[in-house]
């Protein structure tokens, strides 16, 4: 999707400019808008109107000042463009990260931030509608691939990977390059509750626009950049950074839980929680942040779902260097 700025041109006296034109008479080019002060003035002054929001375009921070007061962690923002959304056929045509040192204490980024954003053949043709949503063609990337030698640099000592979705990114750069498969991985769409911390909607473009920028989404680069900006910034509720929150989900892990074996009358009632099914293995199933939610969530099956009857349900423990790969984690039986 490519975003559109609107230009607004004002003579001094607050009347909108006009031109002119000869009936029959084509001007040879469009003209440039012509301003009677600079844009930022003008976006200001429409800013004092109760009914008008201002969007200004996202510019890439690639060093932040901050002195940092703790220990510093080696964080990787990652994206990827893919021809298609199945990891065990698509393939990645575009790879995007930021290397950026995180401030352990206030949540903020320090120093200079590292680049590398990279395209790759993926031995297919690219459809017209992976070209229509990401700008990227079989002709752009044909013969071209990835700078593995600069990428593992940038793994080198790395301490955690975030992507806004990380149960899609990780398949894929973990199929490509498997040296990411050692690293924790963190997912700021699911590591952070962005409906509690007041957000209409979790997608990245609006979390921007919630901070009133735009970008044009759907490259690799521009998407970690946008997403950089997303996280340093405090959550409105919590009042702790976007990358506080991803560090901490990191150092706990997290849990699925299935209700094994519940009564099929319960289906309903599971899946109005939340519970998704899995057909392979015919069972409810979700996802919990941390032990206090998973007994939690024991205590609501135990009554709402198996009625106090004897259960037991199958728990998988999922560290942050399992989350969000798809391969399994601690599993374990508890008695509810």
């Amino acid at each position: 999707m490519t975003d559109q700025q609107l230009n607004f041109g004002f003579d001094p006296a607050g009347v909108p400019m006009t031109r002119t034109v000869k009936s029959g008479v084509r001007s040879p080019k469009t003209p440039k808008p012509v301003f009677a002060a600079d844009p930022e003035t003008l976006a200001r002054e429409l800013e004092r109107h109760p009914d008008y929001r201002v969007l200004r375009r996202l510019v890439p921070q690639l060093h932040f000042d901050g002195v940092p007061q703790g220990k510093i962690v080696k964080l990787l923002v990652l994206d990827t463009e893919t021809t298609g959304l199945d990891p065990s056929r698509d393939k990645i045509i575009e790879l995007a990260m930021l290397r950026v040192n995180v401030d352990s204490a206030s949540g903020l980024p320090t120093g200079d931030v590292e680049v590398y954003d990279g395209l790759e053949d993926p031995g297919m043709p690219i459809s017209q509608e992976i070209e229509t949503i990401t700008g990227i063609s079989s002709a752009m990337v044909k013969g071209l691939r990835l700078d593995e030698a600069r990428i593992a640099a940038l793994l080198h000592g790395a301490d955690l990977v975030v992507a806004h979705n990380a149960a899609f990114d990780r398949p894929f750069v973990e199929a490509r390059l498997p040296q990411f498969q050692t690293l924790p991985w963190a997912c700021s769409f699911a590591d952070i509750d962005w409906k509690q911390e007041g957000q209409g909607s979790a997608k990245l473009e609006f979390l921007v626009m919630a901070q009133g920028r735009f970008y044009d989404a759907h490259r690799a680069e521009v998407d970690c950049h946008a997403l950089l900006a997303v996280l340093q910034a405090k959550l409105p509720v919590s009042r702790q950074t976007g990358l506080g929150r991803v560090l901490a989900a990191a150092q706990s892990p997290g849990y699925r839980l299935q209700a094994t074996a519940a009564p099929f009358d319960a289906k309903d009632l599971l899946k109005a929680r939340g519970y998704r099914w899995n057909a392979e293995g015919k069972v409810w199933h979700t996802l919990l942040a941390d032990e206090a939610l998973l007994q939690a969530e024991c205590d609501w099956l135990k009554t709402a779902v198996y009625g106090n009857r004897a259960a037991r349900v199958q728990v998988e423990k999922l560290d942050a260097r399992v989350k969000f790969s798809g391969r399994a984690g601690e599993l374990s039986l508890r008695q509810l």
